[in-house]
């Protein structure tokens, strides 16, 4: 199990300094942020992938996460997403995610997160989900060929939200290949415990984000000990469930700091890590 950084909170940087900061603050891994100014896959050649590739390698790092999620290279956070009107949209959504485990498969990641979905508006649900299972199911075969996981990631305020939401989802879809990307800050916002929303849903998490929450639930991702979130009880459950892939930290909101915000989130958790039996592997 790595414990890494995500890119995303070192957007004022390029992926390549990033990586090197990163490595520099004693993370052993690394979640790259998969959209501009990072790795937007039409921007990469396979020269310019293998250069990235290496550069990893030679800073001690391994690739714990591509994070799919955004769009700002044509779009924002949210859009374009599996669930908009609009067939020509929702194929930008389908193209990104094709993209993506194509250059997760060339630098040796094992899994992307996506979106959960999109915000609903005034989208029946039943219409909503039944075009986010025809967007994955065009980008399934590509996973399963290459072996790369698709993680879905609910959120906030999107059409999956909620523990009951994605088990629903997800017993209509016959694949391995598809799981979750858990959020632990994202089930905090919606009202649930983590800890309990995490031995759920454990048979199809692989990998895990983590942030602090404020005690009033307001989706916005804290540096770890600056929120109310109760970590050694989701870390035991992971323990005693046998959890042993990846964990990254997101902190976007901290661009301006993300190397303190890094450092004290790491120094904050690695004691509750070690007493609940985590091995998190975040330093050489």
């Amino acid at each position: 199990m790595i414990l890494g950084y995500s890119t995303n909170a070192f957007i004022k940087f390029s992926l390549f300094e990033a990586i090197k900061r990163i490595a520099g603050l004693g993370f052993r891994g690394i979640e790259i942020m998969g959209d501009r100014p990072h790795l937007y896959p039409p921007d990469y050649t396979e020269k310019e992938t293998r250069k990235l590739k290496k550069r990893i390698e030679e800073n001690g790092l391994k690739i714990t996460n591509i994070n799919s999620f955004t769009l700002f290279a044509v779009g924002d956070t949210y859009l374009p997403s599996w669930i908009e009107p609009e067939p020509a949209r929702r194929e930008i959504r389908i193209r990104h995610t094709l993209d993506s485990i194509r250059i997760a498969a060339e630098l040796g990641c094992r899994n992307i997160s996506v979106p959960p979905g999109g915000p609903l508006e005034d989208m029946p649900r039943s219409e909503a989900l039944s075009l986010f299972h025809m967007g994955l199911e065009k980008v399934i075969p590509l996973a399963e060929s290459l072996g790369i996981k698709i993680l879905i990631e609910p959120e906030p305020d999107l059409l999956i939200e909620r523990t009951a939401e994605f088990k629903s989802f997800i017993m209509d879809v016959r694949t391995p290949i598809l799981g979750i990307n858990f959020d632990i800050g994202h089930f905090f916002c919606v009202g649930e415990d983590p800890s309990a929303a995490f031995e759920e849903l454990f048979e199809w998490v692989g990998h895990v984000h983590i942030e602090d929450i404020a005690p009033d639930r307001v989706h916005r991702h804290l540096i770890a000990g600056k929120g109310a979130i109760r970590f050694p009880d989701v870390f035991n459950t992971m323990k005693r469930l046998g959890y042993e892939n990846d964990i990254s930290l997101e902190l976007y909101p901290y661009v301006d700091m993300p190397e303190e915000a890094g450092k004290e989130s790491m120094y904050f958790l690695l004691p509750i890590f070690h007493d609940s039996g985590l091995m998190v592997f975040d330093r050489a």
